[in-house]
């Protein structure tokens, strides 16, 4: 998933991120809200992390906002705030889960786990198309009888194409989803990727199911039947 991560406390933000990338997401980590304001204007979270409180725009502020554009990706409030006044304060500000301060990291990628199972393609732990399956929780893609663990980078573009079946996806749209903000990628980055990304899928019998758009960019296309 594509996160989008506010916390002002930098010896906080660090773990945080470090934990949910290492988790396969794409993160964008920010210390204050006008950013975080900012970052939802111009790009799709699939899900959002708030610090309740902020240097400027709190965590309440930002649910409110988002949700009043009409957005509905899940919310994750961090907050040292425990009493049931200000839990129902933020649930009712639009966010979708609390957790209390201390974040302890384990309890953190289970709750990012149980809010990622909400997308329609969701089928137990892995996302499918046409009897591809990929396990959002090991990384894991299975063929048949056949299955293999992805890295990282290689599970972030098929997880973004298999959330897109057939569509034509741009090279700056692989770019804006599969790149932190703030990162700029070579010029070559996203061609480099596709072309991994294909080798891993030829070892276990899964050919030409990415296709090259020329001039635009690479459609996942499952063969019909």
């Amino acid at each position: 998933m594509r996160i989008l991560l506010v916390e002002d406390d930098p010896e906080q933000i660090e773990p945080l991120h470090d934990a949910l990338a290492r988790s396969g997401h794409i993160v964008d980590a920010v210390e204050d809200g006008a950013t975080a304001q900012w970052l939802m204007g111009e790009k799709d979270y699939d899900l959002l992390i708030f610090d309740w409180m902020l240097p400027d725009e709190d965590g309440i502020f930002l649910c409110k906002q988002y949700r009043q554009a009409g957005k509905a990706s899940p919310i994750l409030m961090l907050t040292a705030k425990d009493t049931t006044v200000d839990k129902v304060m933020g649930l009712d500000a639009g966010a979708d889960d609390y957790l209390v301060k201390p974040v302890d990291i384990e309890e953190l990628l289970a709750r990012v786990r149980a809010l990622r199972r909400r997308s329609p393609l969701w089928c137990g732990d892995a996302l499918q198309v046409n009897g591809l399956s990929l396990h959002l929780d090991t990384m894991r893609l299975e063929w048949g009888s056949s299955s293999l663990k992805l890295k990282s980078r290689d599970f972030q573009l098929l997880e973004y194409m298999m959330r897109h079946p057939r569509q034509i996806l741009t090279h700056d749209q692989i770019e804006q989803a599969l790149w932190e903000w703030g990162q700029e990628p070579e010029s070559n980055a996203v061609v480099a990727r596709v072309k991994r990304l294909r080798q891993r899928l030829r070892e276990i019998g899964v050919e030409t199911w990415i296709e090259t758009v020329y001039g635009t960019g690479y459609r996942l296309e499952p063969p019909a039947g």
